[in-house]
Formats: C-alpha cells, structure tokens, sequence
C-alpha cells in the first residue's frame, strides 16, 4: 500500500492545500535541505499545469501515486520539484519555489557557488542545485531515501498570491509562502 500521508501532510488533497501545509515543512536529500517557504500549487484542471493536457512521458510522475517527486527540467537549464498529489491518475502537484537553507550549507554553498544564504534555495532551479535534485529522482516516494519530510512547527501564517513565471490562469492565487520570510524567490504582492 503506497503512503500518502508524510510529515502530518495528506497527499490525497487537492493540490492548494498541500501546498499551503508544505510551508515550514523540513525537506531534506540526502541529509541537505531546509524549511519550504514558497510553494505553487497546480493540478489537471488548470491550463498553467503540466497536467492540463493529460499523461506524456516527461510528466508521467505528475500523475503517479501522491507523495512521490515529479522533477522535470525547467528551460532546458533547471531541475524543478514537485511532490504529487491526489490519487493516482489525477495529476496533481505541488512545486517546491523556496526553502530556507538549515541543513548541509557548506555543500549547498559549493553546489551553487554562492555564499548568501539568499541565493541558496531562493527559487526552484537554485534550491534544486543546491539540495543536489537530479531527474534520476523523477517518480521516487518522499517516504524513502533520499527524500526526509519533516513536520512544520504550528502557528505558521502563509500568505497567498498569484504564481510566478506562467502564461495562462496567471491570476489564480495558487502561490503560497511563510508570511515574512526574506528566503522567498520574490515578494508577495
């Protein structure tokens, strides 16, 4: 029987509330990680997701079983995150945009040749250098190595506002992250 629910999160939900409990989550690869910060929520139903029109083989994960990575190359140039949601067949995801680096700094600092901590994990190309995320993680269960989850402290606010870097639904307030937090890729407006 697969697991779908991680770190207190249930990953048979629609995708906007996923992403909006992600934020304080811990996510670690291989012991590298840190808290979630910003997230983006997408699923089938939405023109701006992957899933809009239907299976193919680069987002095959996307609709897998929920609490598994869906990695697929942004641009040509950047690995992308996402933890699924939903049931299988669904498609459904959740794209990690931000973390706010708390474990492994030294290795992160080498893999993204940077020494701000800002410019770790401060969007989803860089926190996927940075954590180490290659396509070989494509369709593996966050239960499991290398993946870690841990729970958010309670009491976190999220904020909300509209997803970044899309053409279609732009407006849909599907982007989430800790009210605050000078780790997000941009600000909230």
């Amino acid at each position: 029987m697969a697991i779908s629910t991680i770190a207190g999160i249930d990953f048979m939900a629609p995708a906007e509330l996923v992403a909006q409990q992600l934020i304080g989550v811990t996510v670690l690869v291989d012991g590298v990680g840190g808290r979630i910060v910003e997230t983006e929520a997408y699923d089938r139903e939405d023109p701006a997701s992957h899933a809009y029109s239907g299976p193919t083989e680069r987002n095959a994960a996307m609709f897998g079983p929920p609490a598994h990575a869906y990695v697929y190359r942004s641009y040509g140039i950047h690995w992308c995150l996402n933890f699924v949601c939903r049931e299988a067949g669904h498609g459904a995801g959740v794209l990690i945009r931000a973390l706010e680096p708390v474990a492994g700094l030294d290795l992160m600092r080498t893999r993204r040749d940077a020494d701000d901590e800002w410019l770790l994990c401060s969007g989803p190309g860089k926190l996927c250098q940075a954590l180490g995320v290659t396509r070989e993680m494509n369709g593996m269960s966050l239960a499991q190595a290398p993946f870690e989850l841990l729970a958010a402290p309670a009491g976190l606010a999220v904020v909300a506002g509209p997803r970044i870097g899309i053409s279609k639904a732009v407006d849909v307030p599907w982007r989430f992250g800790l009210a605050g937090s000078r780790f997000v890729s941009r600000p909230f407006r």
